[in-house]
């Protein structure tokens, strides 16, 4: 389900996402921009075939990144950095040779997500975060302890690069 909708001159999405299995691997202590490009090469590699069956899974898209961010709207040094596995996996996904890498099976969400272009790091994120928020207004439904740093390009991407900040939507 997505609903286009704008306000205050900004558009953005809102989107619902049935529940599914993710592969994760989290960090605590160093700095957005110090780690997750490590994170995601680790995540990259255990579908790539470095799992019990050596299994080459393809990717997907989104590379969802969760930041936590701290009052002051800086994020602290925790996140957690997924990939959703391939649909023909979700059932019994392979299991990581690497035993940072865990399974997770998620619920379905709705989000609240603001599309941007560039390469995005924690300032350009951060920004993004900043205008969703101010767009959504203080009374608007969504969790505050967390968002989602989402990118669905690779790295040596020059232009055209997609990139998203998810709210994720309180339920009633």
């Amino acid at each position: 389900m997505y609903k286009n909708r704008r306000q205050e001159g900004v558009s953005y999405e809102v989107r619902r996402y049935d529940g599914a299995k993710y592969a994760s691997v989290s960090s605590e202590g160093r700095t957005f921009d110090q780690v997750t490009g490590e994170l995601v090469r680790k995540l990259l590699v255990y579908i790539g075939g470095s799992n019990d069956q050596g299994e080459a899974m393809g990717t997907t898209a989104p590379v969802i990144i969760t930041v936590y961010p701290r009052d002051d709207g800086v994020m602290s040094r925790r996140l957690v950095v997924s990939l959703r596995i391939p649909t023909n996996y979700q059932v019994s996904p392979p299991v990581p040779i690497d035993s940072a890498i865990r399974i997770e099976d998620r619920p379905g969400m709705t989000v609240y997500s603001l599309q941007f272009g560039g390469f995005a790091g924690e300032t350009e994120y951060r920004a993004e975060a900043s205008r969703l928020t101010k767009t959504l207004g203080e009374t608007a439904p969504f969790q505050r302890k967390q968002y989602f740093c989402c990118t669905y390009d690779p790295p040596m991407k020059p232009y055209g690069r997609r990139n998203e900040v998810w709210f994720l939507q309180e339920e009633p």
